[in-house]
């Protein structure tokens, strides 16, 4: 007999379904406050906004309805902060990067704009990267003057309670942050083949799992510094630099940068919560977080 649904041979070229996913959010000042301008999403993207108490930065929660990312899958995040106007973004869950097929690679994609006087707080929970994922992401951020920024990125090779391990995979997170046309930091981090050999060495993780970057441009910044040092301890380190204009016309600008290492994401969270408290005081720890 001839079946009517025939399993596919090895030879057969299968056509993998990918999830693609569209985010656009802008954030207007409005009576006070900071409410929607301009929301769309398509895809496996989604954008929900939860109420905050009067005064608080707008608050929106990123989700990815696809549950995962793996090999071929795209996500597109664009947000604008309007002058004068706050917000928060996180995710509603670690986002999960799964074993890709061959060299195809998950893409993520993040586009931040604050206008005059405007503050982003940028606070997605963990990425969490499983053994043989494949994972490029890039972020770029376009500054006014008179704007803040606060990022905190953190990333956990395998859950360690659920005795995961990640030996093969590849990585690679690109940053480029400017401000009225200035560049005011770059960085490209690349990870894998040999993930496992990598974060073993004492240069690069001494054998953690979970790291995390934490940066923050504004006026304050320096201030911060002492306590963000007690709070991170032996877990890494934080610096203050200031930057100014090629042509020494504006004024210079201040970042607070932070590198933290941890065994595993639970010890991670126990610095990052306490810290972004300290350095989103307006905002505080956005609703979906936990520890």
């Amino acid at each position: 007999m001839t079946s009517l649904f025939p399993l596919p041979t090895p030879q057969d070229s299968v056509a993998m379904q990918r999830t693609r996913g569209a985010g656009r959010l802008s954030v207007k000042r409005s009576a006070g406050e900071s409410r929607i301008d301009r929301l769309f999403q398509e895809g496996s993207a989604r954008i929900r906004i939860p109420r905050v108490p009067p005064g608080s930065p707008l608050e929106a929660v990123l989700i990815n309805t696809a549950g995962g990312l793996t090999g071929g899958d795209r996500m597109d995040w664009t947000f604008e902060a309007g002058e004068g106007a706050a917000m928060t973004l996180a995710t509603q869950a670690c986002e999960k990067t799964y074993k890709a097929h061959g060299t195809s690679e998950a893409q993520v994609m993040v586009k931040l704009k604050l206008n005059p006087e405007s503050s982003l707080a940028w606070l997605p929970q963990e990425t969490i990267l499983f053994d043989r994922a494949r994972l490029t992401r890039s972020i770029d951020v376009d500054m006014a003057e008179g704007s803040r920024l606060l990022m905190v990125e953190p990333v956990v090779f395998g859950r360690l309670a659920m005795k995961e391990s990640v030996t093969e995979g590849h990585f690679r997170d690109r940053w480029r942050i400017v401000k009225e046309g200035h560049l005011l930091h770059a960085e490209d981090m690349r990870l894998g083949p040999d993930i496992a050999g990598t974060l073993a060495r004492m240069a690069v993780a001494g054998g953690g799992l979970a790291m995390a970057t934490v940066l923050m441009i504004a006026p304050e910044a320096e201030g911060r510094l002492a306590d963000a040092r007690k709070l991170i301890g032996d877990l890494g380190g934080a610096s203050f630099l200031l930057s100014s204009s090629p042509d020494g016309k504006k004024p210079e600008t201040g970042k607070l940068l932070a590198r933290i290492v941890a065994r595993d994401s639970y010890e991670l969270r126990k610095v990052l919560v306490p810290l972004i408290r300290l350095l989103n005081p307006l905002g505080g720890m956005p609703k979906v977080w936990s520890i």
